[in-house]
């Protein structure tokens, strides 16, 4: 067998192997045998049946079938021994296989081939990207101490009812006269909000209610005929939620209220690991990194952006075997055609510069991804959602087992791989790089992260 590769251009070439009888006999053979041993005919007992009757009947679709994969395994080797930068898979070359004549023993296939631009990098400190770092203001601070009081804080029972409290009590349907209906809804442990009643005529009437007193009221009229939250509150199902527009009674037998935890030392010992924390003003400069650590993934983000922008600027034009790609896109197994693929042409030779880019920099600076790194990325994206609740002081061995459960599923961890080079790509650039830093509001960064550009 023999493979020759002939460079077309830089990113086109072609792949020709020569196949001869030596190199697939065996295993024609073989095949034919194998099919002898299970094969039913009429007229013959299984196994017996002679091997030239077999070759008759299987002889040419055995053939094709062992060629193929032995076409398919010296491909796919040869691209791995020459270390070929390949787009896409390679396909029959269309004007040399029409043509194929498998009554012969010998052949020749080839096979068109896209192959990834050559781009020489190299970062230094003469290259300048913008770094947008948040401003963090006292407001800033104070909202996240507000919301850890809140998230701290505890609920007291109370005795005259607040627009922010819950009550719970015993609910009944009425009737025209507000009495009592017979055979209809009696929940004993029903629980609204005011805040959530939607017409304010409704929500007055439980404003100021005191314990064990009786409140007559619309349902219907109080959630603006809301099927899911009438639904849910009267517990009924939706479709039912029309035929219950008249008055209700809620005899309060419980009022609660959400008290904030006070800044003290039991809310900073349970914010951040006991003792570590001892003031305010150390709780509020702790506060502050929390923000800090918040913040950073966002400016990070668009940092990214903007590098890769500039290395796509510096670099400048790169060529792609755009032919080969239309062709390839067309003969993959996803649904397109032409003019589908002509349409999305340019975001994918985009994607591709992106890609063949981030490539080169992982080869060049020899990143590596280990296990480690994607336990730690498991254990990074619970901390953040935990964060995003307010909880920050998570034990290591509650991080630890939901990491764990994010890396049972294949799809986490392709994610958290990609996380884990973005964030080696990240330190690699703000070590490189010089960053130019621009201080704006957490707004204005938000507005530069929806901005067209950031799309673009």
């Amino acid at each position: 067998m023999n493979v020759t590769l002939n460079k077309i251009d830089p990113v086109n070439a072609t792949i020709t192997i020569d196949i001869v009888k030596e190199d697939y006999a065996n295993e024609v053979e073989k095949s034919i045998k194998d099919l002898r041993k299970n094969a039913i005919i009429p007229g013959f007992r299984k196994g017996m049946i002679p091997l030239s009757r077999i070759q008759q009947m299987y002889g040419k679709s055995v053939l094709v079938e062992e060629i193929n994969k032995l076409l398919n395994d010296k491909l796919l080797a040869y691209i791995k021994e020459e270390k070929l930068n390949v787009l896409g898979d390679p396909l029959p070359n269309a004007d040399e296989q029409k043509s194929l004549d498998f009554d012969k023993e010998d052949y020749s296939f080839t096979f068109d081939v896209g192959l990834k631009p050559q781009v020489e990098l190299e970062l230094s400190k003469e290259d300048k990207v913008p770094y947008y770092s948040v401003e963090i203001t006292d407001d800033m601070i104070d909202e996240q101490i507000n919301n850890f009081k809140a998230t701290y804080g505890s609920y007291v029972p109370s005795e005259e009812v607040e627009e922010r409290d819950l009550v719970k009590g015993v609910l009944t349907e009425l009737d025209e006269n507000d009495e009592p209906k017979a055979d209809g809804i009696l929940n004993k442990d029903s629980v609204l909000m005011p805040e959530y009643i939607k017409v304010e005529e409704e929500k007055a009437k439980f404003i100021g209610a005191k314990l064990n007193t009786t409140i007559v009221f619309n349902p219907h009229k109080a959630y603006e005929g809301n099927a899911a939250e009438l639904s849910s509150f009267l517990k009924i199902k939706k479709e039912q939620v029309e035929s219950y527009t008249g008055n209700f009674s809620l005899e309060i037998k419980e009022i609660t209220r959400h008290k904030e935890a006070e800044i003290n030392q039991e809310l900073f010992d349970k914010v951040f690991e006991p003792e570590t924390v001892t003031t305010e003003e150390t709780f509020r400069e702790k506060i502050k990194e929390i923000v800090v650590q918040q913040l950073a993934p966002e400016s990070d983000y668009k940092f990214l952006v903007d590098v890769y922008k500039y290395l796509e600027e510096k670099i400048g034009e790169l060529k792609f075997p755009e032919t080969f790609l239309k062709r390839w896109l067309l003969a993959s197994s996803t649904p397109r055609t032409p003019e589908s693929i002509d349409a999305e042409f340019p975001k994918i030779i985009e994607e591709l510069k992106f890609q063949v880019i981030k490539e080169r920099l992982i080869k060049d600076y020899k990143i590596e991804v280990e296990e480690a790194d994607i336990v730690e990325a498991a254990k990074q994206a619970t901390y953040e959602q935990f964060a995003r609740y307010g909880m920050t002081n998570i034990p290591s061995y509650l991080l630890d087992n939901y990491a764990q459960e994010m890396l049972k599923k294949e799809e986490s961890v392709r994610r958290l791989f990609e996380r884990s080079i973005e964030t080696k790509l990240t330190g690699l650039f703000k070590e490189k790089l010089t960053m130019e830093i621009k201080t704006v509001t957490a707004e204005e960064l938000r507005n530069i992260l929806t901005s067209k550009q950031v799309d673009e």
